[in-house]
């Protein structure tokens, strides 16, 4: 197998490769912007890595790999006009650069590039390829759904958020992870493998994602932090804290969550104080450690050489203790 490093240029160099039309510019020139962005690209290399290591040719993956990036950025187009943020890695989002209208727009056709670039997919696993892309599509969608539904509502659970991040983060992993499986022609019980070890990578990527919005650095972190606190979303770390909470604590949180005009460094400080007076923090980091330890056992469980068993057990260990 290759480095990370050698499958990041790969896909760097496929979506530096794509050949946006000159007109209107009003629409190619947001979606350049957005994908030189950058970013992880974390789903495209984990496309190819799976491939790599079932024997399959890189090069007929790497078009499935840009089409999930593509789609990848493609929702986090719309989530910022959903969340209404300023930022994203660094750099103003596109409905802040632009308009809202031109962000959605951008974003449709993004969805549609996306899938262009799946269809791809060698004759042989075709039909599979956009059968998972399509059901990967609508369970995102669902998810999202159900993030916007849970800030209005009081009784989710910590089962109701895992179901919904599941939905909206970690069934993209495991499409990323299977589409490479099933390029290189990987048994059935293998390209199931792959999908349960994204699946769960997955799951620990997002919750590590929700402690970072809370004690990341905005330098590194991309995005200012708070954002979850600010827009009162039902995150790990909210929902445990509430069914923590002292009498005390939970009347302080619900002032924080029912106040529509609290300022940023008011309302992010006091409700972090909040979450670590409870310990929810350390809830999170145990949570995260469970899943990532069930995505190295699905890795592990794959008829796959030692040495590419050794490059996802290393990933996977890199992305739970990232701070960005």
């Amino acid at each position: 197998m290759k480095s990370f490093e050698q499958y990041l240029a790969l896909v760097n160099q496929a979506i530096a490769g794509i050949q946006y039309p000159a007109e209107p510019d009003q629409l190619y020139e947001p979606i350049a912007y957005h994908m030189d962005l950058g970013g992880k690209r974390l789903r495209p290399v984990l496309t190819l890595m799976a491939c790599d290591a079932m024997g399959g040719d890189v090069q007929e993956a790497l078009p499935l790999a840009v089409g999930i990036e593509l789609f990848h950025n493609f929702t986090l187009l719309h989530d910022d006009v959903m969340d209404q943020a300023d930022v994203r890695r660094g750099k103003p989002t596109v409905h802040r650069r632009w308009s809202t209208n031109t962000a959605i727009l951008c974003g449709d056709t993004m969805l549609t590039m996306a899938t262009q670039h799946i269809a791809r997919a060698p004759l042989r696993c075709l039909p599979q390829a956009i059968e998972l892309f399509n059901k990967t599509a609508i369970d995102i969608y669902e998810g999202q759904q159900w993030d916007m539904d849970f800030e209005h509502r009081s009784d989710v659970t910590v089962d109701d958020y895992m179901m919904m991040i599941r939905l909206k983060t970690s069934v993209l992993l495991g499409c990323a992870c299977q589409m490479g499986a099933m390029v290189a022609a990987a048994t059935p019980t293998d390209v199931e493998a792959f999908y349960n070890a994204g699946i769960n990578l997955g799951l620990a990527f997002q919750l590590q994602d929700d402690l970072l919005d809370v004690w990341g650095d905005p330098k590194t972190f991309g995005k200012e932090i708070g954002g979850d606190i600010m827009s009162n979303k039902k995150t790990f770390l909210l929902i445990n804290a509430i069914q923590l909470a002292s009498d005390e604590d939970a009347t302080e949180l619900r002032r924080w969550i029912n106040d529509a005009y609290a300022m940023r460094d008011f309302k992010v400080p006091a409700v972090t104080a909040i979450y670590e007076r409870l310990g929810v923090r350390k809830l999170a980091e145990q949570a995260i450690a469970k899943y990532s330890n069930l995505a190295l056992e699905a890795f592990n469980a794959i008829g796959m050489d030692a040495d590419s068993k050794l490059q996802f057990s290393q990933l996977t260990q890199q992305l739970v203790g990232r701070s960005h």
